[in-house]
């Protein structure tokens, strides 16, 4: 059976981390359809939303501040979407989502990055679970730009 979040990748898979707060974890999404995309995820397993403390709520709205400002100044997308899905943990028979967000730049306009062209189709949207993996080179310097204004 297919359990794997179409937003981060393949199942249990977030990425690779370029940041972490006290209780965050940031990962470059494997697929890039948008570009930048990335995944937050919470450092102990959580079920809802419901359940995060108030210092776990401080370090996340902590992080929106500090990823979107190194995004906006690396990428300068139009605008960003931020999205909690778990749907895909009940694909399973014992599922056990976990929390995490999904943060997607978003662009009105073509996008080249590394001499590939990035087209936002679905611009004014909602974000479609499409796959599309860049080569490694180019995975490994939008990393290194984003990690680079993390830090």
């Amino acid at each position: 059976m297919h359990t794997s979040c179409e937003y981060c990748g393949r199942e249990g898979f977030y990425g690779e981390k370029i940041y972490e707060s006290h209780k965050w974890i940031i990962y470059l999404a494997p697929s890039q359809r948008y570009l930048g995309t990335c995944v937050v995820a919470l450092k102990r397993s959580c079920r809802d939303l419901n359940q995060l403390n108030k210092d776990e709520w401080i370090d996340f709205g902590e992080l929106v501040i500090l990823l979107e400002k190194a995004v906006s100044k690396t990428l300068n997308p139009t605008l960003f979407n931020w999205s909690c899905f778990k749907n895909s943990a009940f694909r399973s028979k014992n599922p056990k989502p976990e929390v995490h967000w999904h943060f997607i730049p978003r662009y009105e306009k073509k996008v080249k990055f590394d001499d590939i062209d990035f087209q936002d189709p679905d611009f004014g949207y909602i974000p479609q679970p499409v796959q599309r993996i860049i080569p490694e080179k180019t995975h490994l310097k939008l990393k290194n730009l984003i990690q680079k204004q993390l830090i």
